[in-house]
């Protein structure tokens, strides 16, 4: 579900030394602790800090895919799928070079540099944290970020090894004034989190497969696709920037578990770059 990054002299090294174990749920060698802690463990506060010496190189690759890191988090926000590590990995040294603790409030993720905090907030309750994002993964295709243990404990989703998440990078400088909504978020998450009466709307997943100027093209998949799965395909447009993007769908589908299957039903037809997108608000 994710991969450790150990310290080398050279960049190239220490991309070359990533492992991945790639599984759809939580990996059956990892875990949660034997004996949990006890109370609540707060969020991650946001704070500036330099760039990690480790873990920041252009560009990595892992089992022959190659990541790209951001030079900045400004104005990141994606929805997608999180995922969780925790025993496996405990004690080891992440891409940053700190040791991993599966109690603290930290995360994974592929391309934000290395620290970023980010908010998570999870589309299914709205529970909201704040962690630190000071390793490189998950790299199954279908995964947005790994949570910590205790993330995933306080957001609510150790049970299902999954969940449908935002992320949304936090300036820390403005956390710190007070002039972002992520102060007050932060301040919410530090309670029980229980979902009151406006919770979140319903997340919904889907497995898109192309996006084109043309809606003739974007009909031609569709309907090779509608010949050979048994689920509905749709043509969804998006305007941006004065210019029209049809969306081919598969969707809605009911699980992440399903989304893998079906990605992996489409590689075998010889449908490639399928990704897991969550419309949400």
């Amino acid at each position: 579900m994710r991969s450790v990054w150990h310290r080398s002299v050279l960049l190239a090294l220490l991309c070359a030394v990533l492992i991945s174990s790639g599984c759809g749920t939580l990996n059956p060698t990892d875990g949660p602790p034997s004996r949990p802690l006890k109370g609540s463990v707060a969020d991650a506060v946001p704070k500036l800090e330099k760039l990690s010496k480790y873990g920041n190189p252009h560009s990595y690759a892992v089992n022959g895919k190659r990541y790209y890191t951001l030079k900045s988090s400004a104005g990141y926000a994606e929805k997608g799928v999180a995922s969780w590590y925790g025993t496996k990995f405990h004690g080891r040294r992440t891409s940053s070079g700190e040791a991993y603790d599966m109690n603290a409030m930290t995360a994974a993720h592929r391309s934000l540099p290395l620290p970023t905090y980010v908010e998570v907030r999870n589309l299914r309750n709205d529970r909201k944290v704040i962690v630190k994002v000071n390793d490189r993964g998950p790299f199954h295709e279908n995964r947005l970020i790994d949570l910590s243990y205790m993330a995933a404990v306080k957001l609510g989703i150790v049970a299902t090894g999954t969940g449908l998440v935002e992320v949304r990078a936090i300036d820390p400088r403005a956390w710190r004034d007070g002039r972002a909504a992520a102060a007050s978020d932060a301040l919410n998450s530090r309670g029980d989190n229980r979902v009151g009466q406006s919770a979140a709307a319903a997340a919904i997943l889907y497995v898109q497969v192309g996006a084109f100027t043309r809606y003739d093209n974007a009909e031609r998949l569709k309907n090779r696709l509608a010949n050979i799965l048994f689920h509905p395909v749709q043509i969804s447009p998006l305007r941006e920037a004065e210019q029209t993007y049809y969306r081919v769908r598969i969707g809605p589908v009911e699980s992440v578990a399903e989304t893998d299957r079906l990605v992996d039903r489409l590689k075998q037809i010889e449908v490639y770059n399928a990704s897991v997108v969550v419309d949400a608000t």
